[in-house]
């Protein structure tokens, strides 16, 4: 067995296995952690209650962190006239129409999110088998085809972050930065878990939020009470 560093010891010793907190106080004790050589992501993981080989129980959506991601995000933009300069004007980092599909049909890959005009979405669908796997394809769902581009990209930029159910049911969202303060990162995650509990398909029926549990990237997960994120009216 691998031994375990001293310092993911001492993270071990302030976590009482087997409980569930709530999610201040998970919050407070993660905030407690030896802290690593980097600032570490605070991240949520749920396990839901769906069928997540039927497409009508695939929960995605998105949530505009009120104290943003602390995380500098790359967006591409595919617009054209217009709409181009005011995703420029937006603060977008790459703005462009087939000269960058081309360029990701090569390979290029220095983006961390993608905004499309719906009238460059006949193109932008070339790039379905190099976006879709990676989660970065475009889609009116989540916001990211647009009429308004300039106010996607803004939106992106704040921290709207998105969230999307897996083949295990699973949703692992990141929503913060773990130096934020107590407050933020707590208001972070009641905003994705209300942002999730609203996406509930209709179809399911009960137990959708079975399990949350929030850590930091290197840091070990907290259970945290899932009863009270469970319902459409979670944090009201």
């Amino acid at each position: 067995m691998k031994k375990r560093s001293k310092r993911q010891q001492e993270r071990a010793k302030l976590v009482q296995a087997g409980k569930n907190y709530s999610l201040a106080e998970a919050v407070k004790i993660l905030k407690q952690l030896p802290k690593g050589k980097f600032d570490e992501s605070f991240e949520l993981h749920l396990q839901l209650g769906i069928k997540p080989d039927q497409s009508n129980e695939a929960v995605r959506g998105t949530a505009s962190l009120p104290h943003g991601s602390g995380k500098k995000v790359r967006v591409l933009c595919f617009c054209k006239g217009e709409g181009a300069r005011a995703a420029e004007a937006a603060g977008a980092d790459y703005v462009g129409g087939e000269d960058y599909i081309t360029k990701v049909q090569g390979g290029w890959m220095e983006f961390d999110s993608v905004i499309a005009h719906p009238d460059m979405m006949r193109e932008v669908s070339k790039l379905g088998r190099v976006l879709g796997p990676r989660g970065l394809m475009p889609t009116p769902k989540t916001g990211t085809v647009s009429l308004d581009v300039a106010k996607a990209v803004k939106e992106v930029k704040a921290g709207r972050t998105e969230f999307k159910s897996d083949k295990t049911g699973g949703i692992h969202v990141a929503c913060g930065k773990i130096s934020f303060p107590e407050e933020a990162l707590t208001e972070n995650a009641k905003t994705v878990l209300k942002a999730i509990a609203q996406a509930k398909p209709a179809s399911v029926k009960a137990d959708y939020i079975k399990r949350v549990y929030v850590s930091t990237t290197q840091g070990p997960g907290l259970q945290v009470e899932a009863a009270s994120f469970a319902t459409k009216d979670e944090g009201q």
